[in-house]
C-alpha cells in the first residue's frame, strides 16, 4: 500500500498531454481535473451535470490550458456515443494520453432481490460496460502516443463484495478483471493500465452507503488528485497492471 505522498509526479508530469476524464462533475473527478491542468495536461471534461462541468471549466481555464467540455449521460450512451467521443477528441485535441474513469452510480444499499431490473441495469452499465466501451473506443489513440494510461477507480472489495451492494458491488468484481485482461492484452504496447483504490473519502457515494458515519473524519477527495496525476503520468509504468491502493 503507497501513501498519497508517495505518488508525487513532477510538477510538469503531464505537460502537453491529452487527457479524459470522466465523472468529471464529481468529488473525485473535479479534484482530479484540476490537478491534472495544474500538471499541464489539457482535460476533456466529461459528465452529465453541464452546470457543475461549467464551474469547473472556468475555474481550469482561468489558470491552466483551456479544457474541454463534453456532456454525456453514461447511463443511456451506446457504443456509437463512445466512437465519437473519441472521433471528436482527435478531431478537436489532435491525441489522447490518458483516460481516468471517474464516474460511478450507486443508489444506495439494497438486496438484489428488492432492486427494480432497470436500477440493477443502469449499476452495470456505468460501473463496469461503459468503461469497458469507452475504453475501447479510445484504444487507437492511445496506441498512437508515445506513452499513455488508462486508470480505473476502484472501490474496496472487501467492503463491496458483500450482501446489499447490488450491481455496484458486482460490477467492483468485474473493473478487476477488466484491469487483468486489458494489462496483459497491452503488455506491449505504449498503453498502461491501472487500478486506484482510493481510501475511504467525503463523497455523495460513501454517504449513501454509510449514512451514519461521521463523514468528518474522512479527507477530501482532493487528497487523491495526486495520485490520479502519478498513474497519469510516466512515473507509474512500472505499476503497469497493477490495482494501487492509496491512504491519504
Amino acid at each position: 500500500m503507497l501513501t498519497a505522498a508517495k505518488m508525487h509526479a513532477p510538477a510538469d508530469a503531464l505537460k502537453d498531454r491529452v487527457v479524459l476524464i470522466t465523472g468529471a462533475s464529481g468529488g473525485l473527478g473535479d479534484a482530479a481535473a484540476r490537478a491534472c491542468a495544474a500538471a499541464g495536461a489539457t482535460v476533456v471534461l466529461l459528465g452529465r451535470r453541464v452546470p457543475k462541468l461549467n464551474r469547473l471549466y472556468d475555474a481550469i481555464a482561468a489558470s491552466g490550458p483551456t479544457p474541454a467540455i463534453y456532456p454525456l449521460d453514461l447511463e443511456g450512451a451506446t457504443p456509437t456515443d463512445y466512437e465519437q467521443l473519441a472521433t471528436n477528441i482527435a478531431n478537436e485535441c489532435g491525441r489522447l494520453d490518458g483516460v481516468l474513469h471517474t464516474a460511478a452510480s450507486f443508489k444506495g444499499l439494497s438486496s438484489l432481490a428488492n432492486t427494480p431490473p432497470e436500477d440493477c441495469i443502469r449499476g452495470l452499465h456505468v460501473n463496469l460496460s461503459a468503461p469497458l466501451l469507452l475504453t475501447q473506443a479510445c484504444l487507437p489513440l492511445l496506441n498512437a502516443a508515445t506513452d499513455s494510461a488508462v486508470v480505473f477507480n476502484v472501490n474496496d472489495t472487501a467492503a463491496t463484495a458483500r450482501a446489499f451492494w447490488g450491481s455496484y458491488g458486482v460490477a467492483q468484481q468485474g473493473l478487476r478483471g477488466l484491469i487483468k485482461v486489458l494489462a496483459d492484452e497491452l503488455s506491449s504496447g505504449p498503453v498502461r493500465i491501472h487500478g486506484l483504490q482510493p481510501g475511504p473519502m467525503r463523497t455523495a457515494l460513501r454517504a449513501r452507503a454509510w449514512s451514519s458515519e461521521d463523514a468528518s473524519q474522512w479527507p477530501q477527495a482532493s487528497a487523491y488528485a495526486a495520485a490520479c496525476v502519478w498513474l497519469l503520468s510516466a512515473a507509474a509504468r512500472k505499476h503497469h497492471g497493477e490495482v494501487v491502493e492509496a491512504q491519504p
